[in-house]
C-alpha cells in the first residue's frame, strides 16, 4: 500500500461518495447474497454481487446515468450515442430516456439479441456497424458524435464514469466489512477501474482480482507486460469482455490497483452460467459469470471471504441452452 498511497487514486472517494448519492435517486444497491454450493465447492464463505438486479440487468447503468448527469451539467446535450455490444448501450438508452433526451446505439453485427432487445425497447435508434466485433461500430459512433449537440459516451476513456461502478465496492463494504477479495469480469475496465480505486482507498488490504477470457486476452497480455497489448481478434462467448485495443491510461491504472488477472476458458464459463442457475439460482450471462468461473478453476489468493461480481443478465437463449448441456 505504500506505493499506493502516494498515488493520485482517481476517482477520488469523494467522487465515488458524490456518484453513489445521486445514484440513489434512481435505484437501491443491489443484493450481497451468500452463495451456498460454490462455498462448499470452494471451502470459504463465499457471496456474490447481483448487478444483475439493475435496470437492464447489468452493471452499465451505474456508469452510463452518472457521467451522463454530469456531461450535462457542463454543456447541452441533445443526443447520447454509443458504441457497444449491448450493455452498455441499453444503460446509455436507459439513461438518455430517464433524462429527455436522444440516444442511438452503434452495434456490431449479430449481437446478442437479448441485449438489442433491450435497447430498442428502451426507444433508441440502433445502427449496426459493418463488423463484427466493437471496432467498426466505435469508428461509426465517433464520427457520427462530430455534429453539434451529440455526445459520444465511451465507457472506456470517459473521465467521469468510472465513479459509478466504483459504488459497487461502497455497497460491497458496507454490506460485508470482512469481505477479503472482490473478483470482477473485466472487459473496457471501467468496472474493475472503478471498483479497485474504490476498494484501495477504503480497504486497501482487500484483493482486487480481474477476469478476463482466453479469447480476448488484452488487457490480461497488457497487465502482465505493463504495456498495452492488443489482439487481432476477441472471439469470445463473452460479448461483454470482447476488448481487443486497450487504452494506454487504462492500462496504467489497472497495473497500479489490480492485484492480479485470471483468465478463464470458453467452457468454464459456460459451466459457471449453468451453475449458478442449478445451484445458487442466479441468472447470468458468460461475462457476468467470468467471476465464478475464476473461482471454480482455482480460489488461490481470494481468502476466506469472496466476493464475485455478477455483472449482467442479459444472456441469449442460444448459450443459455449450450451452458444447461454442457454438463
Amino acid at each position: 500500500m505504500d506505493a499506493l498511497a502516494k498515488m493520485q487514486i482517481e476517482p477520488s472517494i469523494s467522487r465515488i461518495r458524490e456518484a453513489q448519492k445521486f445514484l440513489a435517486k434512481y435505484f437501491a444497491p443491489t443484493r450481497l447474497i451468500a452463495a451456498p454450493f460454490l462455498s462448499q465447492r470452494a471451502r470459504k464463505n463465499v457471496y456474490l454481487k447481483l448487478e444483475t438486479e439493475l435496470p437492464t440487468g447489468s452493471f452499465k447503468v451505474r456508469g452510463a446515468f452518472y457521467a451522463l448527469s454530469e456531461r450535462m451539467k457542463k454543456s447541452n446535450v441533445r443526443e447520447v450515442v454509443a458504441s457497444s455490444t449491448g450493455n452498455h448501450g441499453a444503460a446509455v438508452a436507459y439513461a438518455a430516456k430517464e433524462f429527455g433526451i436522444a440516444a442511438r446505439i452503434f452495434l456490431p453485427v449479430n449481437c446478442n439479441p437479448v441485449k438489442r432487445g433491450r435497447i430498442a425497447g428502451l426507444g433508441a435508434e440502433i445502427v449496426e456497424s459493418g463488423g463484427s466485433d466493437l471496432a467498426s461500430a466505435f469508428e461509426s459512433a465517433r464520427e457520427y458524435a462530430k455534429r453539434p449537440g451529440v455526445y459520444f459516451l465511451n465507457d472506456a476513456t470517459d473521465v467521469d464514469l468510472p465513479a459509478g461502478p466504483a459504488t459497487i465496492a461502497c455497497e460491497i463494504l458496507e454490506q460485508l466489512p470482512k469481505v477479503t477479495a472482490i473478483v470482477v469480469p473485466m472487459g473496457d475496465t471501467a468496472l474493475i477501474r472503478g471498483v479497485a480505486a474504490a476498494g484501495k482507498q477504503m480497504a486497501h488490504q482487500v484483493r482486487i482480482v480481474g477476469v478476463q477470457a482466453e479469447r480476448a486476452p488484452a488487457y490480461y497480455l497488457s497487465w502482465k507486460k505493463g504495456r498495452v497489448v492488443g489482439t487481432e481478434t476477441c472471439d469470445t462467448i463473452a460479448d461483454g469482455l470482447a476488448t481487443r485495443t486497450p487504452e494506454e491510461a487504462n492500462v496504467r491504472e489497472v497495473r497500479n490497483l489490480v492485484d492480479d488477472v485470471v483468465l478463464v476458458s470458453e467452457g468454464q464459463m459456460l459451466r459457471a452460467v449453468e451453475t449458478l442457475i442449478a445451484d445458487e439460482h442466479v441468472v447470468a450471462e458468460p461475462s457476468g459469470a467470468a467471476s465464478t468461473a475464476a473461482l471454480l478453476k482455482s480460489s488461490n489468493g481470494c481468502g476466506d471471504t469472496p466476493v464475485l461480481v455478477v455483472s449482467g443478465a442479459n444472456i441469449s437463449r442460444e448459450v443459455l441452452k449450450r451452458a444447461v448441456q454442457s454438463n
